[in-house]
C-alpha cells in the first residue's frame, strides 16, 4: 500500500520512523518549506525532512498544499493513503478525496478534547492528569473526523512539555502502525466524535508566555511546566525580562501581599513570590540572552530584594 506522509516537527518523526520500521511503503514525504532559524536566520530544514532524506525518501515542500499544481502532483502519484502528523496546514477536500483509504491523522490528545495546534501545552497548562493519542479519518474540519483508535497517556506531576511530548510521540508511532494495519484490512472502526464535548488547544501566542501572578500558585506551576522547554514562561522585573523554567508551590506566608511580590530570597532555596493563592518558589530562570540557571547563579551580580514586584 503506497503512503504519502505529511509532517513537519520532531513529534512527527517518531510516526514516520515507526511506519518505515514496519516495512510500509512511504513513496513521498511532504513537509513545510525550510524556515530561517536561529540568530543567523539560516534556512533550516524541518526534522521530518532531515529524517526522510536520511532514509532516502523524496521530499516535497509546497508553500501551500491547496495550490492546484501540488494537488495535481498528488493525484498523479495516486497514494492509497495519506498520513498526516502535525503537518501545519489544513488539507482541502481536493486532497482528502485522493487516497482510496482516506487521510489518517495522528493527534496528541484524547479527542474530542484539545482539538487544535497546541494540545500538549494546553493539557499541561490546564492541569490535566491524563491525555493521549487519537488516530482518526480526516475531514475538512479542525480535528473533527471519525476516530479510529484512542490511547490514554498519564501526565506525571513533574512532566513538562518536553517529557510528555516524547512519550506521546512514541505512542503515536505505535498507534499509527496499528491503525494502518486495520485500515488496509478494512477493519478500522469509525467512531464519530461528540462535538458537544469538544475543547480546544489554540496555537500559542506571546501573551500565553506571560505569567499571571494573580492566579493560584498551582496554576502558575502548571503554566510554567506547560511552557517548558518551548517557548518558556516569562516574567519581568527591574527592566529585565526573564524566562522562568521551574517553580514549586508553598503555602502563603503573607496573603495580604500583592500577587507578584517577592517575599523572600534565599540563593540555596529559591525566590518566594506571592500568587493569587499561596506562593511559588522560583528555582530555575534564564536571563535574556543567557542560559538556564539555578537561582543562586542568577542572583550573582543582580540586586533583587523583597518587595520587588514581578510583572
Amino acid at each position: 500500500m503506497s503512503i504519502v506522509f505529511m509532517g513537519t516537527p520532531e513529534f512527527a518523526v517518531a510516526s514516520l520512523q515507526a511506519v518505515l520500521d514496519a516495512g510500509l511503503d512511504v513513496t513521498r514525504v511532504v513537509t513545510q518549506p525550510d524556515r530561517p532559524r536561529g540568530r543567523g536566520r539560516k534556512l533550516t530544514a524541518s526534522p521530518v525532512k532531515d529524517y526522510a532524506l536520511r532514509a532516502g525518501i523524496e521530499v516535497w515542500q509546497p508553500g501551500r498544499i491547496r495550490e492546484p499544481g501540488f494537488v495535481d502532483l498528488l493525484r498523479e502519484l495516486a497514494p492509497e493513503v495519506i498520513v498526516v502528523v502535525a503537518f501545519g496546514q489544513i488539507l482541502p477536500r481536493s486532497i482528502l478525496e485522493i487516497p482510496r483509504f482516506g487521510c489518517i491523522n495522528v493527534h496528541a490528545s484524547l479527542l474530542p478534547w484539545f482539538r487544535g495546534a497546541a494540545p500538549i501545552h494546553r493539557a499541561l497548562i490546564e492541569g490535566e492528569e491524563t491525555t493521549g493519542i487519537t488516530t482518526m479519518y480526516m475531514d475538512e474540519g479542525m480535528d473533527t473526523g471519525d476516530m479510529i483508535i484512542r490511547a490514554p497517556v498519564s501526565i506525571g506531576n513533574d512532566d513538562t512539555v518536553g517529557t510528555l511530548h516524547d512519550r506521546l510521540a512514541a505512542v503515536g508511532g505505535v498507534l499509527l502502525v496499528r491503525t494502518l494495519d486495520l485500515v488496509f484490512q478494512g477493519q478500522a472502526p469509525r467512531e464519530p466524535q461528540d462535538h458537544e464535548q469538544a475543547t480546544y488547544a489554540p496555537m500559542l501566542t506571546g501573551d500565553d508566555e506571560v505569567i499571571r501572578w494573580n492566579l493560584p500558585a498551582e496554576q502558575i506551576r502548571n503554566h510554567v511546566r506547560g511552557m517548558d522547554p518551548w517557548p518558556g514562561a516569562c516574567a519581568r522585573f527591574s527592566g529585565e525580562t526573564v524566562k522562568v523554567w521551574r517553580v514549586e508551590t508553598v503555602p502563603s506566608v503573607a496573603d495580604e501581599s500583592e500577587p507578584g511580590m517577592v517575599l523572600s530570597i534565599d540563593p540555596d532555596y529559591g525566590i518566594i513570590v506571592q500568587a493569587g493563592k499561596n506562593c511559588v518558589v522560583i528555582k530555575e530562570l534564564q536571563p535574556a540572552g543567557g542560559r538556564r540557571m539555578p537561582v543562586d547563579a542568577f542572583l550573582r551580580g543582580r540586586r533583587l530584594t523583597p518587595g520587588t514586584l514581578l510583572k
